[in-house]
């Protein structure tokens, strides 16, 4: 299966108990249902998260961005998904760096170090 080459399944598969498969899609119209609800529900996780860590809003929407560009490709087009913040860091990077909740974080550094160990473990996993 070659990049943007789905087959398109029918809306009625769902409805009788079906899935569409990584190399199918529903028809346009659906499609684009479904991802307008997609777009909705990880905007706010990847514009709320980082302001309640104390990030930079637009520095994770970027990452992120870049991170789902480099999925796609990794994978082929094969798993359209989008990789957003993750809301599973918030409580370890407040009580890490004492963050008050207010302005930029001040202990941003420790934050960060930890979360690329993180990110280095999933790698690894992955």
């Amino acid at each position: 299966m070659g990049l943007f080459q789905w087959t398109q399944r029918p809306a009625q598969v769902l409805q009788s108990g079906g899935v569409i498969g990584p190399d199918e899609r529903l028809p346009w119209p659906q499609t684009g249902l479904m991802g307008i609800q997609h777009v909705i529900a990880m905007f706010g996780a990847t514009v709320l998260a980082p302001i309640l860590m104390g990030f930079d809003p637009n520095v994770a929407v970027l990452m992120s961005g870049i991170g789902t560009l480099i999925f796609f490709l990794i994978t082929g087009g094969k798993v359209p998904s989008y990789l957003g913040s993750s809301f599973a860091f918030i409580g370890v990077v407040i009580a890490a760096t004492a963050y008050a909740g207010k302005g930029p974080n001040a202990n941003i550094g420790v934050a960060l170090g930890g979360i690329i160990a993180c990110g280095l473990v999933y790698t690894l996993v992955g």
